[in-house]
């Protein structure tokens, strides 16, 4: 049955061939939020990426054991619409979990994994947010045989990391103990400077493909154009017809420089330079180079562009 599960889970994490792909990727190394997905699967967008954490149990003595060290590491799965995540504890503990959000009970489902001991029948947790935090249940009898929940809260999920607490609960939630508390800081495996520089050169390789729905998938879903001599390009169908390639287009290459890129929290801007060519169907090439502007807004975890802006030269 281990090795079952472990065939069952490899799909979800590596390849994808679906066209306009949302899973992991070079460009995307924990996948994309698919806009398509129910709007609450982006409630664990803040802690997608790895995390450096600190885990501390309770002993079966009721004392607090010595804490270890947990990596925690999140990514999209299932073309964009659920959630896995991934634990290893320094004692050689590892674990996970498959997040779907069911949007006909409006809560998220939580399937548990763990090396410690497998079953045939994986362990489920359901709840959703409850005001800033996610919060979780599975109905758990405490040792004395009182009927309760095992309830498990994320807390403080901003993108530089979060809080998680294990605790039992009693039906009416009034009494809690708790047993485990993990505090997770994000690894910025990429600095988000790093992150722009990648879509600007996958922006560029999507133009270099022909690839119009990829480049529209760029920008905000309120992102403007302002290509010289025309007037202003907005929101998402415009975009997408914008970039829309002349029937017979090839021999395509484009190459950006960008010469600054600043952040100002979701915000950032980069100007530079941009270079390229591309032949029509006739055979007639025409290359050009010009200025750019571009204003990126973070969403969900990824940078998007809200303001494009170039000139030729």
């Amino acid at each position: 049955m281990k090795n079952l599960i472990l065939i069952l889970l490899v799909p979800l994490t590596c390849f994808s061939q679906v066209p306009d792909s949302y899973e992991v990727s070079v460009n995307y190394p924990y996948g994309r939020l698919n806009p398509e997905a129910p709007q609450e699967v982006a409630d664990f967008a803040p802690l997608i990426g790895t995390c450096d954490c600190v885990s501390t149990s309770r002993n079966p003595d009721g004392s607090w054991a010595e804490s270890q060290h947990l990596t925690w590491k999140w990514k999209y799965i299932m073309n964009g619409t659920a959630v896995q995540d991934e634990t290893w504890l320094e004692d050689g503990t590892q674990a996970g979990s498959i997040r779907q959000f069911i949007a006909d009970s409006s809560k998220w489902y939580v399937h548990y994994y763990s090396n410690r001991g497998p079953t045939t029948v994986l362990p489920a947790w359901e709840g959703g947010k409850r005001g800033d935090s996610i919060v979780l249940y599975k109905e758990q009898q405490a040792p004395n045989g009182m009927d309760g929940f095992y309830r498990i809260t994320f807390s403080n999920m901003t993108e530089t990391g979060f809080k998680w607490l294990g605790e039992w609960v009693d039906t009416a939630e009034n009494i809690q103990y708790p047993t485990w508390t993990i505090d997770c800081k994000k690894r910025l495996a990429f600095s988000e400077e790093d992150r722009i520089r990648e879509n600007i050169k996958a922006f560029s390789a999507a133009y270099m493909n022909g690839d119009a729905a990829q480049i529209a998938s760029f920008y905000t879903s309120d992102g403007k154009l302002f290509p010289g001599g025309r007037d202003i390009v907005e929101g998402s169908d415009g975009i997408l017809s914008y970039w829309n390639f002349p029937e017979g287009s090839k021999n395509m290459y484009h190459k950006i420089t960008p010469l600054e890129i600043r952040i100002f929290r979701n915000y950032a801007y980069d100007y530079g330079y941009y270079e390229g060519s591309i032949t029509n169907k006739k055979g007639k090439k025409t290359d050009f180079e010009g200025k750019y502007l571009i204003v990126w807004r973070k969403e969900n975890g990824a940078w998007k562009i809200l303001l494009d802006i170039w000139n030729r030269n």
